[in-house]
């Protein structure tokens, strides 16, 4: 498992350093192998012990991600974005168990302009960091200008949106934005977007706190190393209390250790990354073991990336035919166990405005209509079509993937299409993706904030382009080189669109052309789990993907 968290991670840090990225986060959810049995008795790898101070009303918590900085203006990962949502505050969050945005340390939403450029946003004045500084918006506003001056990984998040943030009060901060943009509320609840000490932290590029974090949330950091992590309960936090004195947190080196240690009852909650047999055997046994299995929706999703530089992938028909060729309810059962769900737009199935368009133009492996299309397209067995089809060798889950594919394609057509597996280190890979060397890639995307931009406006916006290819911009980074100024068009449009229904409307034109173009093509959801033991109290993953720690409580 390390190894294929190691290569989402590696692969991550590369797409960072773009200066067109929009968020990539490469995780490995499903683990290295669905083709191990798992069992304790079967396993030759020696449990953990429990961590240590797990004593009444501290909460034990089990996890296989890692967490490279807690420093809001740097870290992009996973676990820390998970960690600082929880010793942080936003301005912006979303009510539990909803996808409802609501003020957290502003007191109300913005008082937006009429040309959509300047958000006034007054913040609460009864909020102390955890040091003892007072929050005012002189705070907010050296938090926001760190992160984007600092140079850190997520910086862009806000660096190509906001012009300026100022306190124009003690207690009320103006954003002026560079251009219009009607998710920026969402984007204001990102994890990082979190006020800290000025008494603590600099602004300056290339400083900043891996190991510490002094900001206004539920938890204060007792301790950070590289295998576990201690959060104290914020006695003087200035919202409700959490419901526990605080998380210890251990940092498995695998997932068979976190699932031992787990199933003996070493563990209180046991979250990411097991393996998808752990994952069968413990909801299986869960009336009998003692335990709690909590499944959740994730909003990452996974797709396949048709380059339109190599032929046959520039023609149109083809792509339409790869498309029918896909068969996801096959892959969701033999890959994934069910532990995932068929994904028919690259808007995960979370929003409302997702819409199935992909089932409904190319259904699953409709070789039928797939064989029509390519016969349109002037293919036949006197002249069969080649796809290549690459993955990152690290990568097992996507391996599985492109060999059932291949299988599953070439049964469904036989004699007409052949289908060639390719891998590549995924350093290699990902380096060489935006120069358009693979014809057709397996990818993922893991959104910074909750809002339907962040799986449009990286996949079919081009900076620049000519000839129908992109030559600079998002979709010639993700490998496929759509260029279209109408889709140009239509996502600067839903970018700066304030009202909701109008918005949804170019949005669902926007995923009609995704499906008339196919760019990509929707692959599968993925799904989350956790873990608790009986008498653990308030475990759940939230619709935007966050792990609330100041509900879990025993019972």
């Amino acid at each position: 498992m390390n190894s294929l968290v190691s290569w989402f991670e590696t692969q991550k840090r590369f797409w960072m350093r773009r200066p067109w990225r929009r968020g990539l986060q490469f995780v490995g959810l499903f683990g290295l192998c669905v083709a191990i049995a798992i069992g304790c008795a079967g396993n030759n790898q020696p449990a953990a012990e429990a961590p240590a101070d797990a004593g009444n009303g501290r909460i034990t918590m089990g996890t296989t991600l890692t967490a490279r900085t807690l420093d809001p203006a740097d870290a992009y990962e996973t676990f820390p974005g998970i960690l600082l949502y929880n010793l942080g505050d936003r301005l912006y969050t979303y009510e539990p168990g909803t996808t409802k945005l609501v003020p957290q340390l502003a007191t109300e939403l913005p008082t937006v302009s009429a040309d959509g450029l300047t958000y006034t946003i007054p913040l609460r004045d009864d909020v102390t960091l955890h040091d003892g500084t007072p929050f005012t918006a002189d705070v907010m506003a050296f938090s926001i200008q760190r992160f984007m001056e600092n140079g850190g990984r997520p910086a862009y998040l806000l660096s190509d949106k906001i012009a300026s943030a100022k306190a124009t009060g003690e207690h009320e901060l103006t954003l002026t934005l560079k251009a219009p943009f009607a998710a920026f509320p969402a984007l204001l609840s990102f994890s990082g977007v979190t006020p800290v000490s000025p008494e603590s932290y600099e602004i300056g590029a290339g400083s900043f706190k891996p190991d510490g974090f002094v900001g206004t949330g539920p938890y204060k950091l007792a301790s950070f190393t590289s295998d576990s992590i201690k959060l104290d309960a914020n006695e003087n936090y200035w919202g409700d209390a959490p419901a526990n004195q605080g998380i210890d947190i251990q940092i498995f080196t695998s997932p068979a250790n976190l699932y031992n240690t787990f199933k003996t009852g070493g563990l209180d909650v046991a979250y990411q990354t097991l393996d998808p047999e752990q994952i069968t055997s413990l909801e299986k046994d869960a009336g009998s073991g003692g335990w709690q299995a909590i499944e959740a929706g994730t909003n990452v999703i996974n797709y396949m990336s048709l380059n339109q530089k190599i032929p046959p992938l520039d023609e149109v028909k083809v792509r339409q035919a790869i498309a029918a060729m896909v068969d996801r309810p096959l892959l969701n059962d033999r890959v994934f166990q069910g532990q995932a769900e068929p994904l028919y737009s690259l808007i995960p199935a979370s929003f409302d405005i997702s819409k199935p368009v992909f089932k409904d133009a190319y259904g699953d492996g409709d070789f039928a209509k797939a064989k029509a299309l390519l016969t349109e397209a002037g293919y036949s067995e006197a002249k069969p079509l080649t796809l290549e089809i690459w993955y990152p060798s690290a990568s097992t889950t996507r391996s599985i993937v492109a060999n059932t594919l291949k299988e599953s394609i070439e049964a469904g057509l036989p004699g007409l299409v052949t289908v060639n597996v390719q891998n590549t280190e995924g350093a290699t890979l990902w380096e060489n993706v935006g120069k358009g060397i693979y014809p057709i890639i397996l990818s993922n995307w893991y959104p910074d904030y909750y809002d339907p931009d962040t799986f449009i406006q990286p996949f079919l916006s081009c900076e620049k382009g000519s000839n129908n290819l992109c030559e600079e911009g998002p979709s010639q980074a993700n490998g496929s080189f759509y260029y279209s100024p109408k889709a140009n068009d239509l996502v600067a449009k839903q970018q700066a669109e304030q009202d909701p229904a109008t918005r949804q409307q170019l949005i669902a034109d926007l995923q009609q052309m995704m499906v008339d173009d196919v760019p990509y093509i929707p692959l599968w959801q993925n799904k989350d789990y956790v873990f608790a033991q009986e008498g653990i109290e308030g475990v759940s993953i939230e619709p935007t993907q966050q792990f609330l720690l100041w509900q879990i409580k025993r019972g």
